[in-house]
C-alpha cells in the first residue's frame, strides 16, 4: 500500500470516524497537559514544603541558645615559631642477614 492508496482509505471513512479521531486527539492533549501540570503542582508542593520546613527550622535556630558555639578560627600566616623534633638514626637496628 503506498501513500496515496492510504489516502484514498482514510476519505472513504465516515464522518462518525472522523470526529471521533478529532474527539480522541483533542482528549490526549487535555489529558497530556492535565497530567503535565499535575506532575508539576506535585513537585512545586513537595519544593515549597521542603522550603518552609528549613525555614522553620532555621528561624527557631535564633531563639534557641542550648547549641555550643563553634570555636573560633585559627589564625594561620603559615609561619612556625617554635618545633621540636628528634632524630632516630636506625641504620644499626636491622638484623644480620
Amino acid at each position: 500500500m503506498n501513500g496515496k492508496q492510504f489516502l484514498e482509505l482514510l476519505s472513504r471513512l465516515p464522518a462518525r470516524v472522523w470526529i471521533q479521531a478529532v474527539l480522541g486527539l483533542i482528549g490526549f492533549v487535555v489529558l497530556a497537559v492535565l497530567g503535565f501540570a499535575v506532575i508539576a503542582g506535585v513537585a512545586a508542593v513537595g519544593l515549597v514544603l521542603l522550603l518552609a520546613f528549613k525555614a522553620k527550622r532555621w528561624i527557631l535556630g535564633f531563639f534557641r541558645r542550648d547549641i555550643e558555639p563553634a570555636p573560633p578560627a585559627r589564625h594561620h600566616d603559615g609561619k612556625v615559631t617554635d618545633v621540636q623534633y628528634e632524630i632516630v638514626d636506625r641504620t644499626n637496628d636491622r638484623p644480620p642477614p
